[in-house]
């Protein structure tokens, strides 16, 4: 066996999606395979038993951290912070350590895609999917999206090219990573639950472009001030025109020629504007036909959760963007709506304040109701601009919304942080936002 990874003893830190699937992969490769996680849940429990029927020795809760093996290489799974005790063990032996995109990417076979961003990605990598299959080229799209790239690297050969959606967190452990076409669709505060600074996130973040050469090409923010990178650059931006795509009356321009009228697609707000734009800047680049690029991308709908319309209500329309864990996303949905709002906000504390956004606020809700740990944080920051309520939970907060918004109103799910204090993920919180929405009483009726 050729693979570089052949014999040697390697240890896969974190069992969730991309660890199971880089501890698969590995075997295959011929590697000794051992999979350490911290936890000890029953849904791991579960996992670990058909990693060690599939040849894989696996270590769970305390015997992961005291394991005394001695490894070749640790694959750190994304999910897993750098800092917990069974990666400073890794640290400590001087055990070199690569995540599962770094090790992915060693064994791919065609020429990758990547797509970074606050905000914005999940859209944009199946925008880019779509087009390049619709137009000809063989992409299938994973990584952060889901499926990990672990999972999808053996049908590499078979593609033109992968698209990948990546994550600060995958960008942290890369060495070799090197996209042929870079995207870096925004940067705003997040994961500061995670990183110590903004100056620290931003770090990670920008590494998708160190490796890229002058051959290559990143596609990013027209006014963003990114430091020197080596790759030919193509900008845009739906809020400032200069760029190479740019948005006027409504229309995506390339070049300064109308391409695509943004009315005409299923996608809605500046924020999607620009994630078309990043998709038609990447099939520009490969030289594709703009009749079926088009054509992908005006049938594109977006995912749940993401302004999703789950419903209407004595008049009252209701928007579920469970997706919006963080402020830009938040800002964006706000931005979107020309209808009063009354907005259900809140979640788990991620180390950021929402100061920012009172302006805002104030001048598009009608009504806030607040829910999670960061509720009584946020009506300090909000309540004197606007009306502002506790809920215990999300069933009470829609009854709250439902009870105060008019005809002609939109109540917003927009949580501007992650979910965790309260729900599984952001898909369970959205999933539980529509049951509740569907539930109403219609006075219609």
């Amino acid at each position: 066996m050729n693979s570089p990874y052949a014999h040697q003893s390697i240890a896969v830190l974190g069992l969730g999606s991309s660890g199971e699937a880089a501890a698969r992969r590995l075997l295959e490769e011929g590697a000794c395979v051992t999979g350490l996680d911290s936890g000890d849940s029953e849904k791991l429990q579960a996992a670990a038993a058909k990693l060690r029927a599939d040849g894989i020795r696996v270590l769970l809760g305390s015997d992961a951290e005291s394991d005394p093996s001695q490894y070749d290489l640790a694959v750190l799974s994304p999910g897993i912070d750098p800092v917990v005790p069974l990666v400073r063990k890794f640290l400590a032996d001087s055990i070199p350590i690569i995540g599962e995109l770094e090790l992915s990417y060693t064994l791919c076979a065609c020429p990758v895609v990547a797509i970074t961003g606050t905000n914005g990605k999940t859209t944009t990598t199946q925008l880019i999917e779509r087009m390049l299959n619709a137009c000809g080229l063989r992409s299938m799209a994973a990584g952060n999206i889901g499926p990990a790239f672990a999972a999808r690297v053996r049908e590499s050969a078979s593609l033109d090219l992968m698209t990948l959606e990546v994550s600060s967190f995958q960008l942290e452990t890369i060495r070799t990573f090197r996209p042929v076409i870079s995207i870096w669709l925004n940067f705003q505060a997040d994961h500061l639950d995670r990183y110590a600074s903004m100056e620290e996130y931003y770090a990670a973040k920008i590494r998708i472009f160190e490796n890229q050469t002058a051959d290559d090409v990143a596609i990013v923010k027209f006014e963003d001030k990114l430091p020197p990178i080596k790759a030919k650059k193509i900008t845009f931006s739906a809020y400032t025109q200069g760029g190479d795509l740019d948005l006027r009356d409504g229309v995506i321009h390339f070049h300064g020629k109308p391409v695509l009228r943004l009315e005409e697609t299923e996608l809605r707000g500046l924020h999607n504007a620009e994630n078309l734009m990043a998709a038609l800047a990447v099939g520009a680049v490969r030289g594709l036909d703009f009749a079926p690029m088009l054509e992908s991308l005006r049938t594109y709908k977006a995912l749940p959760h993401r302004c999703e319309r789950v419903g209407a209500v004595g008049g009252v329309e209701y928007i579920n963007d469970s997706k919006a864990t963080n402020l830009d996303a938040l800002e964006k949905a706000l931005l979107s709506e020309t209808r009063p709002v009354v907005l259900i906000a809140g979640g788990k504390d991620k180390g950021f304040e929402f100061d920012s956004l009172t302006d805002l606020v104030a001048s598009k809700a009608r009504a806030v109701i607040l829910i999670g740990e960061m509720a009584d944080r946020i009506a300090r920051f909000w309540g004197s601009r606007v009306p502002c309520q506790r809920a215990q939970s999300l069933a009470e907060a829609v009854q709250l919304a439902h009870s105060q918004a008019r005809s002609g109103d939109v109540v917003l799910f927009s949580p501007g942080t992650s979910s965790f204090d309260m729900f599984k993920s952001y898909a369970d919180r959205g999933n539980q936002f529509r049951t509740l929405v569907q539930n109403l009483p219609d006075p219609a009726l």
